[in-house]
């Protein structure tokens, strides 16, 4: 049994805070706002680091250069990044209104399309969600609304809770508002388009830039006011988002009850740690962290304690 677990990447970001540190008990910079962490990450200004096993140091790209089949399965085709893009954002501050191309807007913006699944990890008593749009709004209700600055008035907004799930598909409206801890499981993709920020500067004191027209063109004006999915907190296991890029099974264990997630030379998953802790093998796993567990491996868990754990599979 293998897996493989990655260095985090930080990101400081305009509404960062210190989620990441306090309740994941990273050691992060102090004097940073730390936005997003990302966990598991394949691209070309950004490749994941292999923090075990003999691949310990090398990039998750050399790793699938180097072991693609045994890692993904036989049908994986050599040079291609690996498909998802896993992180935790930190929200201490409301983040932008934004977009992210479908598939066929993304190709003729030469962007890169994103559908995306957020789990609340934590959230305070007032935090919430932005999803969609309030019913009846139209196309020229939203650009007159844009114009004005007054587009909040026609955005869905929900009270967000610990166990929530929202499966933002490209095309959907979105923000995420101020005290969350989400995990986001997405494409690897990092295409987005900004519709409003809330009349706030960046990190470099200056306005930053919007995106109103390619916005125009990616937005599902027929997605009203959707709702969060409610994942339960009773032992088992429930699948809480699937799309054609990925499916996502939340499990609650019970301590020192092994689950078999996965066979040998079956398609790979990847694990995420939400509450409590883990043994794979003789690994060990802690709450926030993540590990990949490759096609040609089979995955035995045992909890020590009472857990919680995400499992994203049918990636690839």
């Amino acid at each position: 049994m293998m897996i493989f677990k990655f260095e985090p990447i930080y990101k400081e970001r305009i509404w960062g805070g210190t989620m990441i540190r306090d309740l994941l008990r990273r050691d992060t910079p102090k004097d940073s706002r730390i936005g997003e962490s990302w966990e598991i990450v394949d691209r070309k200004n950004d490749n994941s680091v292999v923090a075990n096993t003999s691949m310990r140091g090398q990039t998750l790209s050399t790793l699938l250069e180097q072991q693609g089949k045994s890692v993904m399965g036989p049908n994986w085709q050599q040079g291609r990044p690996f498909p998802l893009l896993v992180k935790w954002l930190d929200c201490s501050q409301r983040l932008s209104l934004q977009v992210h191309p479908p598939e066929k807007v993304a190709k003729k913006l030469s962007g890169e399309p994103k559908t995306e699944n957020w789990y609340v990890a934590e959230a305070a008593p007032d935090a919430g969600l932005f999803i969609g749009l309030k019913k009846g709004t139209s196309p020229n209700d939203f650009v007159q609304a844009a114009e004005s600055k007054t587009v909040e008035a026609l955005c869905h907004r929900v009270q967000s809770k610990k166990g929530d799930s929202v499966l933002v598909e490209s095309g959907r409206l979105h923000a995420i508002d101020a005290g969350n801890l989400i995990l986001e499981i997405q494409q690897n993709s990092d295409t987005t388009y900004r519709v409003y920020d809330w009349e706030r500067l960046g990190l470099n004191g200056r306005p930053r830039t919007l995106h109103i027209e390619e916005s125009m063109q990616c937005i599902d004006f027929k997605d009203y006011e959707p709702k969060p999915r409610t994942t339960t907190i009773k032992k088992g296991m429930e699948i809480i988002a699937d799309s054609k890029h990925f499916r996502i099974k939340k499990f609650n264990l019970t301590k020192n009850n092994p689950v078999s997630l996965k066979d040998c030379n079956s398609d790979p998953i990847m694990i995420h740690v939400l509450e409590g802790k883990l043994l794979v093998d003789e690994v060990k796993m802690e709450k926030g962290e993540h590990a990949l567990c490759p096609f040609s491996s089979n995955c035995l868990i045992s909890p020590p304690e009472d857990s919680s754990i995400l499992v994203t599979d049918r990636f690839c």
